[in-house]
């Protein structure tokens, strides 16, 4: 052995002792033994519907964009005439409360007609859905029990990049599986890699922990067994694990369930500005050199928080409650988790000095009104099919009927009992369910305009055009 080699060794030797006294071996088993009990499996139920080829509609199951969650919800086509219920997805969800309250994901349950959970003891209970939010892909769902084991709510803002954690679900219909990672990111923007597909929030907690097809649902935690995020969507080409995943942070669940348990809707809280990251080259043309990070404000909406609290256009928006916000989604994330009528503090740049205001908060009509639940019947009406003999008199192919208008929302734009509606938003009105999928895309609408613009038509031949307010 020549000196170098001595040398080398006696270095190395050292590296080694000292990694020896340094490391510390991680136990995931006290985390992973206090949350297993936690995360249930739910499995839906729906009747199948004439979906497929040669039906002459299309699959919602077959779009890539399923291939980027873990419902796994895809199903064998079967003949139209088979009418009962079969399953058609498997996900996870968390226990959030002793007496049976369990969060999960929106798409986890989304078109379900049926929802089984089963515990980890094997027991299984049916669920009732509380609530549902598209926009932040999150439902709370309740069972029959008392008792049950509780994942404690955990603080995503404390978590670190490079911490452990531990996903918690059912994979491929295994039940209670755990796998470990580490934090890879956080307020991760994934629309680039969903096709454009909107994900309503976009601020995820990344890892890389092992997630598949019926983790959907399930728990992130940390090491001290808390629950800090859902697992909701993977970057996969193939709807497996190849490497990360993503869920939504605990902030924004802790927030959003609160607010359906409590009131039955969410409340969405808006600062009223238009904005865009603040790039290199916008920094550049404005003359911004004291940052080179934040949310450039390009406009102060009218009847806004921001504009009480005398917001400008150019204006750089650095923290919200001393909260950095260098991107859109740390920005989205931290709006996310208040509701109207909440302060907060906004820490910007002005001609390049650092100062402070304090605002209120409000929701999209420009007021701090809180949302209440709502529901078609709001409408206060009926609808009903149009008589065979009367689409022959107008000479109309289509429609629904209105019946038994009471007080609501299509008494106060003027309705009266026959109307007959052929469309609504530019879309052909056939059935019921027509009306009430394109009031739910309304309602769940973040805009501040939420009406109806329907046409239609009165049994004399008159034809009638209405806009109806959904706006509380």
């Amino acid at each position: 052995m020549n000196v170098l080699d001595k040398i080398t060794f006696t270095i190395c030797s050292l590296s080694l002792a000292a990694c020896s006294m340094s490391a510390q071996p991680t136990d995931f088993t006290k985390a992973a033994e206090s949350t297993i009990n936690g995360v249930v499996s739910i499995k839906c139920y729906a009747t199948p519907r004439s979906y497929g080829y040669g039906s002459g509609g299309l699959d919602p199951f077959s779009d890539p964009f399923f291939d980027y969650f873990f419902g796994n919800r895809r199903q064998q086509r079967r003949q139209p005439q088979e009418q009962e219920q079969q399953q058609t997805g498997l996900g996870s969800g968390v226990i959030i409360s002793d007496d049976g309250y369990i969060v999960t994901n929106n798409h986890v349950i989304d078109g379900a007609e049926k929802l089984e959970i089963v515990l980890n003891d094997n027991r299984t209970f049916n669920a009732t859905v509380i609530g549902t939010d598209p926009n932040t892909d999150l439902a709370l769902v309740k069972i029959e029990a008392d008792d049950l084991h509780v994942i404690p709510m955990g603080n995503s803002d404390d978590l670190k990049v490079g911490e452990w954690v531990l996903a918690v679900g059912n994979p491929f219909s295994f039940t209670s599986t755990v796998t470990a990672g580490i934090v890879s990111a956080k307020a991760r923007n994934i629309s680039q890699i969903t096709q454009g597909h909107s994900m309503g929030i976009e601020s995820y907690i990344q890892t890389d922990a092992a997630v598949n097809p019926g983790n959907s649902g399930g728990a992130l935690v940390n090491l001290k067994g808390e629950l800090v995020g859902i697992n909701t969507a993977i970057y996969s080409k193939t709807g497996n694990y190849v490497g990360y995943s993503f869920a939504i942070p605990s902030t924004i669940v802790k927030k959003i369930v609160g607010d359906i348990k409590e009131y039955g809707a969410v409340q969405r809280a808006m600062l009223g500005i238009s904005f865009s990251e603040l790039s290199t080259k916008l920094a550049k043309e404005k003359n911004i050199t004291a940052v080179n990070y934040g949310i450039y404000v390009a406009k102060v909406e009218e009847r806004s928080a921001a504009m009480e609290g005398g917001l400008q256009e150019g204006d750089v928006i650095i923290a919200i409650n001393d909260i950095p916000t260098r991107t859109t989604a740390q920005m989205q994330e931290q709006m996310n988790k208040f509701r109207p009528g909440d302060k907060v503090t906004v820490k910007f740049i002005r001609d390049n000095k650092e100062k402070t205001v304090t605002v209120t908060l409000r929701n999209s009509q420009g007021n701090t009104k809180l949302t209440k639940a709502s529901d078609i019947f709001d409408l206060g009406c009926a609808f009903i099919e149009v008589p065979a003999e009367t689409l022959k008199q107008l000479e109309i192919r289509h429609g629904v009927q209105v019946s038994g208008v009471k007080a609501g929302k299509f008494k106060d734009a003027g309705i009266k009992d026959g109307f007959i509606i052929l469309d609504i938003n530019n879309t052909r009105v056939t059935s019921k369910d027509d009306i009430e999928k394109i009031y739910k895309e309304i309602i769940k609408n973040n805009g501040s305009d939420k009406v109806m613009f329907i046409t239609g038509i009165y049994p004399t031949g008159k034809k009638v055009y209405y806009a109806v307010d959904l706006t509380e």
